[in-house]
């Protein structure tokens, strides 16, 4: 029997967990953390410290990360971070999503933000050395259609091996913004609103984001039937 549309969800989190051991980009500084001040005699507080890469977990890169004169994530408009989005299934489409595994979600009144799940499951405990990433030829296409931001459920929006990383390059010739390592497992295809602010790290190439869907209000999708 469906759902009513009173049962739905009305917020997913689409963040993985950041933990010790948790796989990061071979090479890149995984994510340790080591407590300085316990609750005890002598002191009311526990107190973490940190040591990670700002691509932990689900995150924004930063101009920055992919043009040596970019800005950084402290320096970048936070409006393409927060409003309504548009979450695409292009599951098992292979190395790279082509036009054609998402063009059926492509109809009128798209949205500035695209995120595309091509995973089944995305895997939270190892690294995927064969993640999907974005054709070049599509995210010029969704420039075209005024998309300002593209998300994607994997490490990055190019193959793990590639050194030109010409969707991202792409995304820097049209000034768009990228979300990367979100957990879309749970996600129906559908209009969402995106709520992921990135820290205002002014030095960094890029920043952790918490990434939540919330439903739009008066929505009725294949998130609530």
């Amino acid at each position: 029997m469906p759902n009513t549309p009173h049962s739905a969800p009305s917020l997913w989190d689409i963040s993985p967990p950041v933990y010790v051991g948790m796989p990061v980009f071979p090479g890149d500084t995984p994510y340790q953390q080591q407590w300085v001040a316990s609750i005890g005699p002598g002191c009311p507080v526990n107190v973490a410290s940190i040591t990670s890469t700002p691509h932990a977990g689900a995150h924004a890169d930063a101009p920055l990360h992919y043009a040596p004169d970019g800005a950084t994530i402290g320096q970048v408009d936070l409006a393409p971070y927060l409003g309504r989005c548009r979450v695409v299934h292009a599951i098992g489409c292979g190395p790279l999503i082509e036009w054609q595994h998402i063009a059926h979600a492509m109809g009128n009144d798209l949205p500035e933000r695209v995120l595309v799940r091509t995973y089944q499951q995305m895997p939270q405990t190892q690294w995927d050395a064969g993640l999907t990433g974005y054709a070049a030829e599509t995210v010029e296409r969704l420039a075209a259609l005024g998309v300002r931001l593209i998300g994607i459920d994997t490490a990055s929006i190019d193959p793990a091996d590639s050194k030109a990383l010409p969707s991202h390059q792409t995304i820097r010739r049209h000034d768009m913004r990228v979300l990367e390592n979100l957990v879309l497992d749970a996600v129906p295809e559908g209009d969402y609103e995106l709520i992921a602010l990135p820290l205002k790290l002014v030095q960094a190439d890029a920043s952790p984001v918490r990434a939540v869907l919330r439903a739009l209000p008066g929505t009725y999708n294949q998130a609530t039937a």
